[in-house]
């Protein structure tokens, strides 16, 4: 890169790492609950989920009983929970990932590295819910953010590998024979 354009890029390179601390105050946040509030967000998503199979149940017949909401919202919300944690931790893997991709961070190192951190701070999170009111920490938690966090490294490792495959190739200087 050429003169102030070099700067400016030396300055937003480091920034690229910000969408990653976003995400983990959000998880942050979120685990700050204490289990009453969580589980009712929960339920709150699970009830929703339910209501618009009900509505798809008029279209195609999925079996859903009318009426029964709240049987099927208590039904699917251990999954909703655990889709959750999964999904948070997906898109951390990716804000912590891409970076490192950025910075020329390949391969297997990356799956170390932008791994290690995600699942450092999973652990971390559940230690963290130790300490909040209704909310303990679960080791099968952090195994199912585990299972978020190696997809995002695979999106990101994917995503940037094909990009990096569609651009063109800088093309070789002939020697010139004298």
């Amino acid at each position: 890169m050429i003169g102030p354009m070099r700067y400016v890029y030396m300055l937003l390179k480091p920034l690229s790492f910000l969408p990653a601390l976003a995400m983990m105050y959000l998880i942050f946040t979120f685990s700050s609950q204490n289990g009453e509030v969580s589980g009712d967000l929960s339920y709150r998503v699970s009830y929703k989920i339910v209501q618009v199979a009900e509505v798809a149940d008029q279209v195609v017949d999925l079996g859903i009983e009318p009426g029964n909401t709240d049987y099927y919202a208590e039904k699917i919300h251990y999954y909703v929970r655990k889709a959750a944690h999964m999904t948070e931790y997906f898109c951390l893997a990716v804000a912590v990932a891409f970076p490192f991709y950025v910075y020329g961070l390949r391969g297997f190192p990356l799956l170390l590295v932008a791994g290690a951190i995600c699942v450092g701070f999973a652990g971390l999170d559940e230690y963290h819910q130790s300490f909040v009111d209704g909310r303990g920490p679960s080791l099968r938690d952090v195994g199912i953010d585990s299972i978020g966090i190696f997809f995002g490294i695979m999106v990101v490792k994917l995503l940037c590998w094909t990009t990096l495959q569609m651009l063109p190739k800088p093309k070789k200087k002939r020697k010139r024979r004298t």
